[in-house]
This record gives structure tokens, C-alpha cells and sequence, in this order.
């Protein structure tokens, strides 16, 4: 039987990681958009440490952050993956009066 990616796993670590990382944070004055790619690197990065936990072979993974302005207007991300069933597709907002923050993560079975 071929390994599995348990998505809701990696959904409730997602769910905590971005309020716990993000929750007070507020978009950066231009000189400081520096923070924006620090906190998306850091997130991304962690993302993708928690999926080699879930399942450290025979996946590829793919974790996408983008974080911006939060100027009141409405967006959404969905996401579906239709390679095999054994592949997950992870898709996650958080918001606050400041910033958006859109995260998609992907674990595709290499063998």
C-alpha cells in the first residue's frame, strides 16, 4: 500500500501557527517590508517542517505564503488536488486588522 499524508495533521498545526506567529503583528511602514518576507520565510519554513514530521519520505513538498495589507477587502484561497489519493492539499487564511495571510501547502507522492 503506498504511504499516505495525513492533510488534517498538518491543518491543525497550520490553524495555531498563524494566529501564534501573526496575531499582533501589523503591516510594516515601506522601510520595514524587510519583516513581511521574514515572517513568510519563517512560516514557510516551519510548515515544511512539520509535513517531514508527518511523513519524511516519498513526498514532495510545496508550501506557499503570501502575506499583505489588510485594507478591508475580501479574499479567499481554495485549493484541490487531483493527482492521486494519496496526495493533500492544505489550504489556510488568517487575517487581523492589519494583514492577510494566505497559506497553501502541497504533498505530492514521488513514487
Amino acid at each position: 500500500m503506498p504511504p499516505t499524508f495525513d492533510p488534517e495533521l498538518l491543518r491543525a498545526y497550520i490553524k495555531k501557527l498563524l494566529p501564534t506567529t501573526l496575531h499582533h503583528a501589523a503591516w510594516p511602514a515601506p522601510q520595514d517590508r524587510d519583516q513581511v518576507k521574514a515572517w513568510m520565510r519563517e512560516i514557510s519554513a516551519r510548515i515544511k517542517e512539520r509535513m517531514l514530521e508527518i511523513q519524511p519520505r516519498d513526498f514532495k513538498y510545496v508550501v506557499l505564503v503570501q502575506i499583505s495589507e489588510n485594507r478591508g477587502q475580501g479574499g479567499r484561497a481554495e485549493m484541490a488536488s487531483h493527482w492521486e489519493d494519496c496526495d493533500a492539499c492544505i489550504s489556510e487564511i488568517f487575517w487581523n486588522d492589519s494583514l492577510t495571510c494566505t497559506c497553501i501547502a502541497l504533498a505530492l507522492r514521488t513514487s
